[in-house]
């Protein structure tokens, strides 16, 4: 069990992924993160030794114990992983939307060193979403190139017969309530990676914020900048009628009745026009 197959495949110059280092103190943490990568998949993680033994689970896990799901296994991640919720920007490994969809400890069933090695692992679940006993059974026996296990429910308390309404009643996020709409489009969080080298990328989540300036003006100024600005109408030169050529003083009508176009058979003539060409006519 070792980090460096996970450093090796990130450039921690681009990205802020945890680099990690295997912890000292010895726990039983298990997360499973929704990943909506190049395919969206479900990485299921269990702590031992350290770190964070990880399975890509492309279908998700099933409550039901004859469902069982096709669990690559991928390299071990360093604990601190385990509670990161956010983005990482297209273009890098693993890049896309991560979510905490369900997280807890577990609970290995005989010894966990040993039933890892030989790929038969029963373990019990406390997690938020997920309880109950389960199994991680690897299928490529002897081969280390192929690191394919299946994720199954073990029949108990906790199991749903044909329920496949799983992922579906559950879409939402057991760290922040966030769906992976809104993690993506950083509301409600903070947690996210960016370069520091690339300027087109800035998460919303991470943006600084300067705070907002918010001028509040008072009654009595207000009334006194309306007082201003009708002085300086009332001091704006009004034209009289006897400057204006033919002016006719008369009483303003009562109604104004708005100018239409009035349909001819001709185009009118004479200087005082011009005529434009339409599509639908002239005008």
């Amino acid at each position: 069990m070792s980090l460096a197959r996970y450093r090796k495949m990130r450039d921690f110059a681009k990205t802020r992924e945890p680099a990690g280092k295997a912890a000292k103190k010895r726990g039983h943490s298990y997360v499973i993160q929704k990943h909506d990568a190049s395919h969206l998949h479900y990485d299921f993680r269990l702590e031992l030794n350290g770190v964070l033994l990880s399975w890509a689970v492309p279908k998700g896990p099933s409550l039901d114990p004859s469902v069982k799901r096709l669990a690559m296994q991928t390299e071990d991640h360093p604990i601190e992983y385990g509670g990161f919720e956010g983005t990482i920007p297209k273009g890098w490994y693993g890049g896309g939307t991560v979510m905490v969809w369900d997280r807890g400890t577990w609970e290995p069933e005989g010894d966990a060193e040993e039933s890892y090695r030989v790929g038969r692992l029963k373990f019990t679940l406390h997690g938020e979403k997920l309880k109950g006993s389960w199994h991680l059974v690897r299928t490529a026996r002897g081969d280390e190139k192929k690191k394919s296990w299946l994720l199954f429910k073990a029949t108990d308390e906790e199991a749903r017969p044909g329920d496949a309404s799983l992922l579906e009643r559950q879409a939402k996020s057991a760290l922040t309530g966030r769906n992976l709409s809104e993690i993506a489009a950083g509301k409600g969080g903070k947690r996210s990676w960016k370069s520091d080298r690339d300027p087109d990328f800035e998460h919303e989540a991470t943006k600084p914020r300067a705070p907002r300036k918010v001028r509040v003006a008072s009654a009595k100024s207000r009334a006194k900048a309306g007082a201003s600005r009708a002085r300086r109408a009332h001091q704006k030169k009004i034209p009289d009628a006897k400057e204006i050529a033919e002016a006719v003083r008369a009483p303003l009508p009562r109604k104004i009745e708005a100018e239409l176009a009035t349909l001819v058979s001709e185009p009118p003539s004479g200087d005082d026009f011009i005529h434009e060409v339409k599509f639908d006519g002239y005008r």
